[in-house]
């Protein structure tokens, strides 16, 4: 009996991280090298919510996910998580690194205050990181994966960039000057984790949470490739933050979102969807005269042209409306083949992970910054 209720506290415990409904104390660590890779103990809870998500969908008599999308959104989380077995954290060795040399306070590990700060200055950055991600052509190179499915469903929530880590990391080094880094690792994850459950059209209204909360609602509306839903919504686990600095779009009713980027790749090949879209700001670059346009290119707004501001002319802009998915129909055996294989890539690469991943950033910091650091 007392495995049993273990074991549902443990569940029940795992399924309340994904919405922040979590004891501050019990989630504060000491030391950086202590933080648990909470995102990846989570991988058998993202399949409980896709199995649920299709469950709610079929009781209402509306599709369900795509197998072929929603093995490539499940394939771009490995391909970014075996960065992870490359990189060992190391883009987060600069903040522990500013905390343990120029921090301007020591604030306790294990006072909900520092807790909640944290989780605040978390999430205000996360929005200025997001945002930048949209409007600067280089990083919406990365971004852009996890904005190429045309379908969306919590799937989707695992599509990202393997480099999206290095994308984001200096906007987070002001909290370094007070936040621990225990505490910003910590709450990076359960960020993510938050945002997983986002990326669904089952859920329809969360009420007057909306007016604080980000929700499924709002974040369609950011995944939309309609003209009112380009470069809005960009608040993680908050939409206050969209709502003080002019970036909020609610939902339009009568208007169908349709999903995916303004120019869709015909593709479920995940490594191409990767690397694709560098390779046009690479091409963009070389078409501009002059270092000027040439660093605009690069630097500026996705929609950025020579003249014009530095997201581009809003009358230039494409407008959406809706269009066929691209798909690909092969025999049920084969569909059933590929379900299996990815079953098995699954399992392997959580083999892999746990033995040979070390906790976050230890690793790169020990290795490669060695006594430049005080561990």
């Amino acid at each position: 009996m007392g495995n049993v209720t273990d074991a549902s506290a443990a569940l029940t415990q795992g399924l309340a991280r994904f919405f922040y409904a979590i004891d501050p104390l019990e989630n504060s660590f000491p030391d950086h090298k202590q933080v648990p890779d909470i995102f990846v103990k989570s991988w058998p809870y993202f399949l409980v919510f896709m199995a649920l998500e299709n469950l709610l969908l079929y009781l209402e008599g509306r599709p369900t996910v795509r197998l072929n999308d929603s093995i490539t959104s499940l394939s771009h989380g490995l391909i970014q998580h075996c960065g992870k077995l490359i990189f060992r954290g190391a883009e987060s060795a600069a903040y522990i690194f500013i905390y343990q040399k120029f921090r301007l306070v020591d604030l306790a590990w294990d006072n909900a205050v520092t807790w909640y700060l944290a989780a605040l200055g978390v999430d205000f950055c996360y929005y200025w990181v997001h945002r930048a991600s949209h409007e600067v052509h280089v990083l919406w190179a990365q971004h852009q994966v996890h904005h190429s499915s045309e379908d969306y469903n919590v799937a989707v929530g695992l599509r990202q960039s393997i480099l999206q880590g290095w994308c984001g990391f200096i906007f987070y080094l002001p909290l370094a000057f007070f936040i621990p880094p225990a505490h910003f690792l910590t709450h990076q994850q359960f960020s993510l984790l938050f945002q997983f459950w986002l990326h669904t059209e089952a859920v329809r209204h969360l009420g007057p949470l909306e007016w604080i909360f980000n929700t499924p609602r709002h974040h369609r509306v950011h995944h939309g490739a309609n003209l009112y839903c380009l470069d809005k919504n960009y608040g993680g686990v908050l939409i206050i933050w969209d709502r003080l600095f002019g970036t909020f779009a609610p939902e339009k009713e009568g208007e169908e979102i349709v999903y995916g980027l303004v120019f869709n790749q015909p593709s479920f090949n995940p490594v191409w969807l990767q690397y694709f879209y560098s390779a046009h700001v690479v091409h963009k670059w070389q078409t501009m005269e002059g270092w000027k346009n040439k660093l605009s290119a690069v630097f500026k707004g996705p929609s950025w042209a020579p003249g014009a501001p530095w997201t581009g002319r809003e009358e230039d802009k494409i407008k959406v409306g809706p269009r066929p998915k691209y798909d690909v129909s092969i025999p049920t055996w084969c569909n059933v083949y590929l379900l299996i294989h990815f079953v098995v890539v699954v399992l392997l690469f959580q083999e892999l992970y746990v033995r040979h991943l070390v906790s976050l950033s230890s690793y790169f910091i020990t290795k490669k910054i060695g006594e430049n650091i005080d561990l």
